[in-house]
């Protein structure tokens, strides 16, 4: 899947994320990049912050109501859940 149809669809709704973290474990996030259910912040400063790169992605973790990224070469499985009906 291309980087631009995952973050497509987190902007259309909550989405299913499976991936490595780079400590080697497996972790699942429900997570979303929609205006209607994250709150507003600069991206740009949220990857600078997270010593991000080309290829992490900013997300809304909706479990733990934060910020969190995942690498999207280390994606396992991903799925829309969710789709919101104003964003």
């Amino acid at each position: 899947m291309e980087k631009t149809q995952i973050v497509e669809s987190l902007h259309q709704g909550v989405c299913e994320v499976v991936f490595t973290k780079a400590d080697g474990t497996e972790r699942t996030l429900r997570c979303t990049r929609s205006a209607s259910i994250a709150p507003i912040t600069n991206t740009k400063t949220l990857l600078n912050e997270e010593g991000g790169g080309p290829d992490v992605i900013p997300v809304w973790d909706m479990d733990s109501a934060q910020w969190r990224s995942f690498n999207m070469n280390t994606i396992k499985s991903f799925r829309k859940v969710g789709t919101t009906l104003n964003g």
